[in-house]
């Protein structure tokens, strides 16, 4: 598969540095310069959108406010209503931006971590306000995917997640090269990983004494109850 280049009139100088729009990643080796890339790009406000082991994703920087707002325009909603996850590395993370979870609590989350499960959990007071919901709740998601996991790791810190707009059309977001076709002038780089899946990650809320199926997904409900 040969790689896109596409420059962008309407950002001259961000197209300089970064020619390329689609960028094909090796899934279970990330090409160590080619991440190198996609950090840049983020580091920089852009927006992408990348493989996870369920379907593909919109990502940016959590700390860019800008690129935030481009993602919740793209999908038509506020940050607050947005439904936005960190996608973390491991469960360090939690410490940074969850506050004191239950050990019952923990001990789920590694146990079924890295896998197809987004928990919602109690925000910490270094989440970003522009991403906590009016609960103050932040959704947590550990991908068992190589290239996001590479991605995050040369970053420092989680980046952001949320799915594609238009749901309806999830099968024709499983092609990487479908989706570059249709975002290719919203967003700033679509990574191939290969063909994505057609269930999102499922999502239980971990806020209360006992967990909430909020969304059913590729992680099966009845394992966590």
């Amino acid at each position: 598969m040969k790689t896109k280049f596409l420059f962008r009139k309407d950002r001259p100088n961000f197209m300089l540095k970064y020619t390329l729009l689609f960028l094909t990643v090796h899934d279970k080796n990330p090409q160590e310069r080619l991440v190198q890339m996609i950090v840049d790009c983020l580091q920089e406000g852009g927006v992408i959108i990348y493989p996870t082991d369920t379907i593909y994703g919109l990502g940016c920087d959590i700390f860019n406010q800008k690129a935030i707002e481009k993602i919740c325009t793209l999908k038509n909603v506020k940050p607050e209503k947005a439904q936005l996850s960190f996608i973390c590395s491991d469960l360090s993370h939690l410490s940074d931006y969850a506050k004191a979870i239950p050990t019952p609590v923990y001990r789920i989350l590694r146990e079924y971590l890295p896998g197809p499960y987004t928990f919602i959990l109690p925000a910490s007071k270094q989440v970003p306000k522009i991403l906590k919901s009016k609960k103050s709740t932040i959704g947590l998601r550990i991908p068992d995917n190589k290239i996001a996991m590479a991605i995050i790791q040369k970053l420092g810190h989680p980046i952001l997640s949320a799915t594609l707009p238009d749901t309806e059309e999830i099968e024709a977001y499983t092609d990487p090269e479908t989706i570059y076709e249709i975002f290719k002038n919203q967003v700033d780089m679509v990574i191939d990983g290969g063909i994505g899946g057609i269930r999102p990650s499922t999502i239980i809320d971990f806020t209360e004494a006992e967990p909430v199926l909020i969304r059913e997904g590729l992680g099966p409900w009845e394992n966590i109850v």
